[in-house]
């Protein structure tokens, strides 16, 4: 996929320097301190050591960790995997930019205007309007804040553990997710969420949810229909890695892999064969009409 060089999203949350989510950094370790205190007596002897002390303390709260230097284990790879990580942030901003672009302007020519989501990327768990997010739950939208929550390790399972690798694999991850916004916008998960109290029982919710889902695939397909005929992003290989993401991560593949077998019944996202066929549908038309599945 074809991103740098090129806008970021100005909607981000970085909150990959607290576990907690709240956007600044805990105190350091016990076994840190104990470690570093040696050369902390030593300062606290001289002025320039107090200043050196404050300097670092207003450095670690701000999100830079001057400790890394000593605690990185030697061979900079906390250097190394902060640069990897800080691109890989800086990738899926882009991508958040360019669905703003596409889905602003297919809003207009819908004579309505398109609310930019947050999103909030973070490493282990936060805070988010939908209760408590974890790196086990993966990405997900909150309707209550409208914000898209994003644990970066996420990409590193999709590619170890679902060999769904390739950056366009992550786009598509990220525009699931948008096209769950833009049902809230359009009223759809309100109103499926009705639908859901009249339900009967918990098979007929799945069927439900199920339909959001596809539909939500749907959508992620329209804006890279979008997205490459305005910015050129797609090269040889990346629908293939999106369809192949789509594959990895239906319900039936998933229970095969946790259990053994499969349960349609028990389907919340969909099949294989039914996330290829809906991202497919809206890639190849561009039109939100094509992504009906019933809702």
């Amino acid at each position: 996929m074809r991103w740098e060089d090129r806008d970021q999203s100005d909607n981000v949350e970085d909150r990959r320097g607290s576990s907690s989510g709240g956007g600044r950094r805990g105190m350091p370790s016990m076994s840190t301190m104990m470690f570093l205190w040696p050369v902390i007596q030593r300062l606290l002897k001289t002025k320039f050591g107090w200043a050196i002390i404050g300097i670092g303390t207003v450095a670690y709260f701000s999100g830079f960790n001057p400790l890394s230097s000593f605690t990185g284990g030697g061979g900079g790879s906390t250097t190394i995997n902060q640069k990897a990580d800080d691109r890989q942030a800086r990738f899926i901003s882009t991508v958040l930019n360019d669905t703003e672009e596409v889905w602003k302007e297919i809003f207009k020519q819908h004579g309505a205007t398109y609310r930019e989501p947050k999103m909030v990327l973070y490493r282990g768990s936060t805070k988010s309007g939908c209760g408590h997010a974890s790196a086990q739950m993966g990405p997900f939208y909150c309707p209550a804040d409208q914000k898209v929550y994003l644990d970066l390790s996420f990409f590193d399972e999709l590619a170890k553990k679902h060999n769904a690798t390739g950056d366009f694999a992550q786009a598509y991850v990220l525009a699931h997710e948008i096209g769950h916004h833009v049902q809230n916008m359009e009223g759809t998960l309100s109103k499926v969420q009705k639908m859901k109290q009249q339900a009967k029982g918990q098979k007929g919710e799945n069927q439900l949810q199920v339909r959001v889902e596809l539909q939500a695939d749907c959508y992620a397909g329209v804006w890279a229909h979008h997205a490459h005929k305005r910015f050129n992003i797609l090269e040889q290989g990346d629908v293939e890695e999106a369809l192949n993401a789509a594959s990895a991560i239906g319900d039936d593949t998933l229970q095969k892999q946790a259990q053994g077998y499969v349960v349609p019944d028990a389907f919340t996202h969909g099949s294989s064969a039914q996330r290829i066929e809906w991202f497919r549908k809206g890639i190849k038309s561009g039109d939100m009409k094509s992504c009906n599945t019933g809702l």
